[in-house]
């Protein structure tokens, strides 16, 4: 079982070759064949060192001195233009290194990017999630790019070492036996310590994500007025450096056994070296080698030696690239829950029945509450339903699973008749207008910021002006700098800052631009004024005579225009009915009610 598990591990390898080759398959080939030329060149050059100094030593026994010199000036010009090819060479190979580098790291952002939108929302609340995340992020710019370059180290190292290996066979089978002995101990101590880097990678994510969500909480505009306001630039930045102190000792500590790990093997093996090299300078003395041999096996060996600790070099490397690549692969294994239905039905157009709930129960994958109990629910075309109760009673957990961002534990919700898991899931939503009250604030344009709402329609479209006028966000927008076309927010240059009612506004704007058959506004108006509230409102109910309608609000004063009111607590539905049915009833609601009324009095 070992064996086979080792067996597809070494098979990670081919994906993500395949990975550079479908992000540069241009640049990919031109670095194939700077690769054969490369190994070539040198072996070329090294020849003609060997004819130079046999051309000399001969020259020794004879007087035309000048035809020497002719033969040794045209073996120059060669040696030359190899080096003048070998320099060109090189140049072209860092130009496609780095382009092609590029595009691999680009290619895999993208992959990264469409892998993090495909899983599903639970996955953003799991640690685990956080810590795969993480580690693909670190992995994904670079390692699969640096696996094709261990295996042209490979290669051009493989060639160059084959041929003097070849030329040192001629000398004694020994030397060579020699040759591969004394690289032994360095690959194997790389191995050894590949393998402990990893692991303790892998233990160390969650306390390197700590240290960037610290750096984050100092560096961020979002923190930057508490920070201030109560003094705690100086806490986090100790705890950082706490974090970042820990994490260094622990990496030196591995690092420093490795460096000593490794003087000593590689020590061992230039001890081999040098004796094979004492034995060419004795049979050199004795008379068995000629001084040109003795150049051209003390270079095979010198670069023999050099080939043999870059190709093993890239082994070992390559076996860490195995092990951590398996992080990336983790992350794109990840599967959502959510799933598309293989047949999808159509949405009903329009609606008909409305939408319902059927005994919905719920809980979150990493805990054992209960957000939803028992929920049953029902919103008509045309009709306005309100959700109301404290914080964390499991509203807006209802509205995610209208949305399919969760599917029920059990339970169904049908619209139509029809289990909305039978449809397909962007179609679905399409039909689904919504503002969470964590509402996304984009730092682009106005414009842009509605015009998110709906982007099958042009950037240009009158509607996004319109869908502004119902919000109110229009005379925001209308004082800014350069109007719709202002950049808000105040991360990029010229960009504008919002007050917080504002930006909610522009959210709103959002789901109203939508052209959908369900609005659900989850505390659309938290940060407003009651004037802007009133008229956000008077927008919101003519909005709703074309749409069935999710209202969820804490101001129970704007409830009132609900046909129907499910007041929720701990998951479950308490009261349904009208604002003077749950008044009358002088349950949880009405008390909620007169809580509120008696602020105003």
């Amino acid at each position: 079982m070992k064996l086979i598990q080792k067996i597809k591990q070494s098979i990670r390898i081919f994906p993500a070759l395949r990975l550079v080759w479908q992000s540069s398959p241009r640049w990919t080939i031109i670095r194939l064949i700077l690769l054969v030329i490369q190994s070539i060149l040198p072996l070329i050059g090294l020849y003609l060192t060997k004819l130079i100094v046999d051309t000399i030593a001969a020259s020794l026994a004879t007087t035309d001195k000048n035809l020497v010199w002719e033969q040794v000036i045209f073996l120059l010009i060669l040696i030359a233009l190899v080096t003048l090819a070998t320099n060109f060479c090189n140049s072209l190979a860092e130009l496609v290194n780095i382009a092609q580098a590029q595009k691999v790291t680009d290619y895999m952002e993208n992959i990264l990017h469409a892998k993090s939108v495909e899983v599903d929302l639970e996955y953003y609340e799991n640690p685990q999630y956080h810590d795969t995340l993480q580690r693909a992020q670190r992995e994904a710019s670079y390692r699969p790019n640096q696996i094709l370059n261990r295996l042209v180290q490979i290669g051009q190292n493989g060639l160059s070492l084959m041929a003097m290996v070849g030329l040192l066979l001629s000398l004694h089978w020994g030397v060579a036996s020699v040759l591969f002995l004394a690289a032994i101990p360095a690959m194997l101590v790389k191995i050894k310590y590949a393998g402990i880097m990893y692991k303790w990678e892998r233990q160390r994510t969650a306390l390197e994500r700590e240290a960037w969500y610290l750096r984050w909480l100092l560096t961020a505009d979002i923190f930057a007025k508490e920070i201030r306001l109560f003094s705690l630039g100086n806490l986090l930045q100790i705890r950082f450096r706490g974090l970042r102190e820990q994490i260094y000792h622990e990496k030196i500590g591995i690092t420093t056994k490795r460096t000593f790990a490794n003087f000593l093997a590689v020590s061992i093996g230039g001890i081999f070296i040098f004796g094979v090299y004492a034995f060419i300078v004795y049979q050199t003395i004795q008379g068995v080698l000629k001084l040109g041999d003795l150049v051209l096996y003390h270079q095979a060996l010198s670069r023999g030696e050099n080939a043999l600790k870059s190709l093993l070099s890239s082994l070992s490397g390559l076996y860490e690239d195995n092990l951590f690549i398996a992080n990336l692969y983790e992350f794109l294994e990840l599967k959502p829950q959510v799933r598309q239905p293989l047949h999808p039905k159509a949405f009903p157009q329009p609606m008909q029945k409305g939408i319902i709930f059927e005994q919905v129960n719920f809980k979150y994958g990493n805990t054992t509450r209960q957000a939803l109990r028992d929920i049953n629910l029902i919103l008509r075309p045309n009709e306005t339903i309100a959700l109301v109760g404290e914080n964390g009673s499991g509203k807006t957990t209802l509205i995610k699973l209208l949305c399919r961002l969760y599917d029920p534990t059990s339970g169904k919700i049908t619209i139509d008749g029809i289990d909305i898991s039978d449809f397909d899931i962007a179609t679905l939503r399409r039909q689904i207008g919504v503002i969470f009250q964590d509402y996304g604030k984009y730092h682009i344009s106005a414009r842009d910021n509605i015009w998110l709402g709906n982007i099958n329609i042009s950037r240009t479209d009158e509607k996004i002006i319109a869908a502004a006028r119902q919000s109110g966000a229009d005379r925001a927008i209308a004082n800014l700098p350069q109007g719709y076309d202002t950049i808000l927010g105040k991360l990029f240059h010229q960009g504008e800052e919002l007050s917080i009612g504002q930006w909610q506004k522009i959210a709103l704007a959002r789901a109203f631009l939508r052209d959908s058959q369900i609005i659900v506004l989850d505390e659309p108006t938290s940060a407003m004024d009651a004037q802007a509230e009133y008229e956000v409102f008077e927008q919101f109910r003519q909005i709703c005579q074309s749409r069935a309608a999710i209202l969820i609000s804490h101001r129970l004063s704007t409830v009132k225009m609900a046909d129907r009111i499910y007041a929720i607590a701990n998951g479950s539905i308490i009261e349904s009915g009208t604002h003077a049915e749950l008044m009358a009833l002088g349950g949880t609601y009405a008390q909620m009610f007169e809580t509120q009324a008696r602020n105003y009095r």
